[in-house]
Order: structure tokens, then C-alpha cells, then sequence
């Protein structure tokens, strides 16, 4: 179970690549693409199908970033999850938030095998301040009924 501290530890990274961002801006990824930006946040998309995403140049893949980041979110079918895991270990990013349902055991334990922070499971949405509705209400739900582990 992911505790509220890792998911406090991977928000606090700056520099962000989101993998799986699309050319249509109406996918989930690129909603919270745009969202981390809103944020703050420095963010990288990457899709190795996309010159451009959101008027921002895109890049094919994390080994080709213009810099360093601290972190992954990656947005992905879960069978491509794997290969994109190895990329990231090459290039020492430490932080990954593999979105909910796109994680698999192997990716899970992959992070862990190459010492990547990860937090699967959960939706960044929930965890981007301010929180609006729905995801406000969905995150109130998760800790009433127990969803946290209990570690900070």
C-alpha cells in the first residue's frame, strides 16, 4: 500500500516527465499535464509519436530530456510500462507515479529492484493542490474508509 508520505515525497520533486501524453488534448495525461504546469511544475511531455504536445516541444523518450528531472508520471497501457522503467533507470530518475491502472506487479517490482520510488494505485489528481471536485471527494472517501496506510 502506497502511505501519504510517498505520495508527499514524489510532489515535492520540481521537474516532472510525463510519459504518455498525447497529440489530442483531451487525454487523461494531458489533463494532468496541464494541471502540474497550472502548478508550478517544470514538466516534460514525452511520447516517442508526438513532436509537439500543448504547444510544447515533446520528447521521444526520458533518455532525451533537455535536463535532469527528479521524476516520472507515467500514463501508460500497462504491457508498455516496463520498457519506459528501464529508460528511466538508465537515466537515474529516482521518483516514479505509475497512474492507476497502468502499474503491474513487474513494474512495481522493477522500481523496487532498481531503487525508484514509486506510487501506483492512486490517481495524481487526488494529490495536486488545490484539489477540486470530484477528486476532492474521492480523496475524503479513500481516507474515511482506510485507504492510507497508517506510516506518514
Amino acid at each position: 500500500m502506497v502511505t501519504k508520505a510517498a505520495i508527499q515525497e514524489f510532489l515535492a520533486q520540481r521537474k516532472i516527465a510525463i510519459i504518455g501524453v498525447s497529440r489530442d488534448t483531451k487525454q487523461f495525461a494531458n489533463i494532468v499535464y496541464r494541471l502540474l504546469k497550472e502548478r508550478g511544475y517544470t514538466v516534460y511531455p514525452v511520447n516517442p509519436y508526438a513532436e509537439n504536445v500543448e504547444g510544447d516541444r515533446c520528447y521521444p523518450s526520458a533518455k532525451v530530456l533537455p535536463e535532469k528531472v527528479d521524476s516520472a508520471v507515467i500514463m501508460l497501457p500497462p504491457e508498455k510500462v516496463l520498457a519506459v522503467l528501464s529508460d528511466i533507470a538508465d537515466v537515474g530518475i529516482n521518483y516514479v507515479w505509475i497512474q492507476r491502472h497502468s502499474e503491474t506487479e513487474q513494474s512495481i517490482q522493477f522500481c523496487k529492484d532498481h531503487n525508484i520510488k514509486v506510487v501506483y494505485g492512486e490517481c495524481i489528481i487526488m494529490f495536486l493542490e488545490p484539489v477540486a471536485f470530484p477528486h476532492r471527494f474521492h480523496r475524503w472517501i479513500k481516507k474515511v474508509s482506510g485507504g492510507f496506510s497508517k506510516e506518514n
